[in-house]
């Protein structure tokens, strides 16, 4: 029997992004270990948001934001916040409901060269890598090459 294709958007969804991610997911193990770096950086990200004024983005959701674009090899702030608006599993990874707004990439920006001249992200993204390394989660046999310059080396020797 043909299934009838319904248009009407369902105004609640009772499955959680937390069951909408595949148990055996690599960001599941990748998160695990971000969420204890972020524990042990939390001091540090105090000493550099005031008190008072206009709430920033959360120096947690912004590095797991960055460490997304690095491990999907997004191109830009804007290209990542677009992924972010859509893909369930970056938002799960980052910690945005699905009700939330994605931030707007000149926020981003601003915010992330905070913790940029900080120093944070880096030590962050330093962290993140040994700690993977030693989880056995990279892999040095893995490389790209873009293929047009291949392309014309062939052709031209033909």
């Amino acid at each position: 029997m043909r299934g009838i294709q319904n248009r009407q958007a369902a105004m609640f969804s009772y499955v959680s992004q937390e069951d909408r991610i595949p148990q055996d997911h690599p960001l599941r193990r990748i998160r695990k270990i971000v969420d204890e770096l972020l524990k042990g950086l939390s001091a540090r990200f105090g000493k550099l948001y005031a008190s008072e004024g206009r709430p920033s983005i959360p120096p947690e959701q912004l590095l797991r934001a960055m460490l997304l674009q690095a491990l999907y090899t997004i191109r830009s702030e804007r290209q990542l916040m677009e992924q972010l608006d859509y893909n369930i599993l970056f938002r799960w990874f980052v910690g945005l409901s699905m009700d939330d707004r994605v931030w707007v990439p000149t926020v981003f920006t601003k915010n992330r060269d905070r913790l940029l001249d900080g120093k944070i992200a880096t030590a962050f993204l330093n962290e993140v890598i040994g700690l993977a390394r030693q989880h056995k989660l990279l892999s040095d046999e893995h490389f790209t090459v873009d293929g047009t310059p291949i392309t014309a080396i062939l052709i031209h020797n033909n």
